[in-house]
């Protein structure tokens, strides 16, 4: 199936492009209305994500909307660990639960990685829905969180303020975490191989956690485990290359080695400026980001005021990826995105040969 926009593959791969390739993470969500619509039909968020068609819907529901260069896969970052058993569920305002969370050795070594073609195989079957429905419209993204953002949730048992139970396991137990972090890995390596086969083309790997950690232990658990999912996954499918994209979020201090890990692209929230990334990594990777996604509550002047100062601060030439520098609120006006897309398309050509 020939891609008929690949606009975000070639910055990926630090090729020329005509303007910026551009995609929202959290763009399929709750700030659309007809998002809201067909989430009021179907219950519980889980079972809108194990409704393939449902999910198809919601992933193309944005770029029906705005002229995006990617979709990105409707699912969940911790669907691993629901298959693992530990009983997630959802509570209004609070985010996402876990009836059985990890904290104990015992419970630790009971865990077992899923199979992600048998036991997320919903995620499967929707990953090859939506790539059918795209039909080379644009490329899709599939994603996972990382092992040590998974592991916060699952000793947690949800999200946390101060990370207690998680960081006191680290520093008091540390070869029970690294236990559970090895079996993470495997899960999202297998995961992110199921969702490549099943028709992603880009995988991106959420750290949302790994910024609450010293630098030391920000390599020996986050980085390391991050760098051997790398290295593990299939980076040729259907005659093309998979780039992967790693995110830590609070993590600009660490460029150079997340670099250092094998993937192609640098996701960097709106603490890093681009032009000091750029000027630390060189060409070795392409960096995606990174708009403050509280400016999409500004008026248009403002809003395209700012997309000009990102783009004026990676500069000219090759390897970036418009997006925000987190996941878009919910509370976003949709018309506000207009604006910032078209902005965009406004003004990026002229930052490319």
């Amino acid at each position: 199936m020939t891609l008929k926009n690949d606009r975000l593959l070639r910055a990926l791969a630090r090729q020329p492009v005509d303007r910026t390739p551009v995609w929202m993470m959290r763009q399929a969500g709750r700030y659309l209305p007809e998002y809201r619509d067909i989430r009021s039909h179907v219950g519980s968020f889980m079972n809108l994500c194990r409704d393939r068609d449902r999910a198809c819907e919601v992933t193309i529901q944005p770029l029906e909307r705005f002229d995006l260069d990617a979709a990105i896969l409707f699912s969940d970052i911790l669907t691993i660990p629901d298959a693992m058993g530990l009983g997630l569920y959802f509570e209004t305002g609070e985010g996402p639960k876990f009836s059985h969370p990890v904290r104990d050795r015992k419970s630790v070594e009971r865990l077992e990685a899923p199979n992600a073609e048998r036991d997320l195989d919903y995620v499967m079957n929707a990953v090859s829905t939506i790539r059918r429905e795209l039909n080379g419209r644009v490329p899709l993204i599939g994603f996972s969180g990382s092992p040590w953002t998974l592991a916060t949730y699952m000793v947690e048992g949800g999200s946390s303020k101060d990370f207690r139970h998680i960081k006191s396991m680290l520093y008091s137990e540390p070869e029970v975490l690294h236990h559970l972090l090895s079996v993470l890995a495997d899960a999202v390596t297998d995961y992110l191989n199921a969702q490549i086969r099943a028709g992603a083309q880009v995988v991106q790997i959420f750290d949302t956690w790994g910024g609450a950690l010293s630098t030391p232990a920000y390599q020996a658990f986050s980085l390391d485990y991050m760098t051997r999912i790398v290295s593990n996954l299939i980076r040729e499918h259907d005659g093309r290359r998979v780039p992967v994209i790693l995110f830590t979020k609070n993590g600009g201090q660490w460029l150079e080695r997340i670099a250092d890990s094998g993937a192609d692209a640098l996701g960097l929230d709106w603490t890093t400026e681009l032009s000091d990334a750029r000027a630390r990594v060189g060409d070795r990777v392409a960096l995606q980001g990174n708009l403050d996604p509280n400016v999409l509550f500004a008026k248009p002047p403002a809003i395209r005021a700012e997309v000009k100062r990102v783009l004026d601060s990676f500069g000219t030439g090759n390897g970036h990826v418009f997006n925000l520098g987190h996941g878009i609120s919910q509370f976003t006006p949709p018309e506000h995105v207009n604006a910032f897309i078209d902005a965009l398309h406004e003004m990026s050509p002229a930052y490319h040969d």
